[in-house]
């Protein structure tokens, strides 16, 4: 069967809605300012959406879930992931792995890690595996401004 690979990238700087919860990966994170968005701002789930829209030619996440649709404002960005998993299956692929790479300086994931990736994974319908890297106080995100997310997914042709 053949496959075909996606990159997303995603980031967004921290908010100062003190209402605003943090979530990484369906996680979230109390005590941690959130992140400015549309929806939750998840940025791990949006990287891993615009990955799998690319492997399948299918746009990306502001073309099936715009920031213009009052009707995605707050979303739960593991639900987006879920439509978004529902759409490529629907265009005849399945996810094969998806590994992604968060950028932060705080908060620290290594506690939190494989509780991402199972909810990820059953968001995304496959294995998405999550690592996590500092900035070493480099730039915007090592100033902790905001985070970001690189994601790569292969998918191949589900045969249906």
């Amino acid at each position: 069967m053949s496959q075909r690979v996606g990159i997303g990238i995603d980031l967004h700087r921290f908010g100062d809605d003190p209402g605003r919860p943090l979530v990484l990966g369906g996680v979230v994170f109390p005590g941690e300012a959130g992140l400015e968005g549309h929806s939750d701002a998840d940025v791990v789930a949006h990287a891993v959406c615009d990955a799998l829209f690319g492997a399948a030619g299918l746009g990306d996440i502001g073309l099936h879930f715009p920031d213009s649709d009052e009707s995605w404002r707050g979303a739960d960005s593991l639900g987006l992931l879920a439509e978004a998993a529902e759409r490529v299956r629907r265009a005849g692929y399945r996810l094969v792995n998806a590994d992604c790479s968060v950028v932060t300086e705080r908060p620290r994931l290594a506690s939190v890690r494989d509780e991402m990736m199972v909810k990820l994974s059953a968001a995304a319908g496959g294995p998405v595996h999550v690592k996590a890297t500092r900035p070493e106080s480099l730039g915007a995100l090592g100033r902790v401004e905001g985070i970001a997310c690189f994601a790569v997914a292969t998918i191949e042709e589900s045969g249906e």
